[in-house]
């Protein structure tokens, strides 16, 4: 029996507060983001001339510190502005996204149809209670989702990657229906169950988590076994878990595709490097496909425009494709 339709909006004139959060919280990753890269390639630039003056031979011009990708101090600058702004929400998030909310949250979800209508639908609707709340914007939340998707396709990436493009955030919808705040819609996520890992972005503010002092929770493995996988773990509560639920019961996508989707934000795990102990085989492979997809999320927002409606039944055609019941259950 289906869950009755419970589609009271929340937060109308506020979509615009959200999304200004998720862009510094973006920005900070994009510029972490960045510097490891950075750092990175210096590395292996360093390590090539150490090679060749070894060997009395002139270090490769081709790999020169002018190769190097570099980080401006206005880079810094915004780094910093943008970290600041989002110190607070964060504070938020840790001391609240425990154990006890996430199985809630979960209850919830399997128990409140919040709406029920196609994904284009959807897409429309968040646009309108965003867009509508911020008179100033200038690109909607459908222009900025075909600005992925369009990246993604234009590389000849296949078509279930071009819909991950398009929907991976569209579970912000749940902002607007069954959140407390914007703490557990937007922002990097992690495991619950388990020792929050010192790569997570301010990890000194789960201090005032409880279940930092919970007997099990607060151990490494907490309630997992070594090398579990991921599928076996609670990942905290936000727009891409509710996303991923939805993608998962609802649409024909790849395990690659509802990858994508569930582990965009986990920064500690496929940028920092973090909870490898919870893997298994098959996670290395997810990873490298979330952080192939990682740099169109992060990079492919600009001021282009495209034609909505130009590009509309192409869309249409593919969300068709990968889920067959028309109207979607969120």
């Amino acid at each position: 029996m289906k869950a009755p339709v419970n589609s009271k909006v929340i937060r109308t004139n506020e979509g615009h507060l959200l999304e200004l959060m998720d862009e510094d919280v973006q920005s900070v990753n994009a510029f972490k983001t960045r510097l490891k890269f950075s750092r990175e390639k210096r590395d292996r630039s360093d390590d090539i001339d150490e090679v060749t003056a070894s060997k009395h031979q002139k270090p490769n011009q081709t790999q020169s510190s002018g190769d190097v990708l570099t980080v401006s101090e206005d880079d810094f600058r915004q780094y910093h502005q943008a970290k600041s702004r989002v110190r607070d929400f964060y504070r938020d998030q840790h001391e609240k996204q425990t154990m006890a909310y996430n199985l809630q949250a979960r209850v919830n979800f399997k128990t409140k149809t919040r709406a029920r209508m196609t994904i284009w639908e959807a897409l429309c609707k968040l646009s309108m209670l965003i867009d509508d709340s911020d008179p100033d914007t200038e690109l909607s939340q459908i222009d900025h989702a075909l600005q992925t998707a369009e990246a993604i396709r234009s590389d000849g990436k296949p078509r279930w990657m071009q819909l991950v493009g398009l929907i991976h955030d569209l579970g912000k919808i749940l902002y607007f229906f069954d959140s407390e705040g914007q703490w557990d819609v937007v922002g990097d996520t992690f495991p619950m169950g388990c020792y929050f890992a010192d790569e997570i972005i301010f990890r000194e503010f789960f201090d005032g988590n409880p279940d930092t002092k919970h007997p099990i929770y607060s151990t490494k493995l907490g309630i997992y076994e070594k090398n579990c996988g991921l599928s076996s773990v609670m990942i905290s509560w936000g727009h891409d878990e509710y996303m991923y639920y939805i993608a998962k019961s609802q649409s024909t996508l790849n395990e690659k595709a509802l990858a994508m989707i569930r582990y965009h934000s986990f920064y500690p795990w496929h940028r920092e490097g973090a909870y490898r102990y919870l893997m298994s085989d098959e996670d290395y492979e997810m990873l490298r496909e979330v952080q192939e997809f990682n740099k169109y999320d992060l990079y492919s927002k600009s001021l282009k425009k495209y034609d909505i409606e130009e590009l509309k039944p192409y869309y249409l055609e593919l969300i068709d494709e990968f889920f067959p019941t028309k109207h979607v259950e969120f």
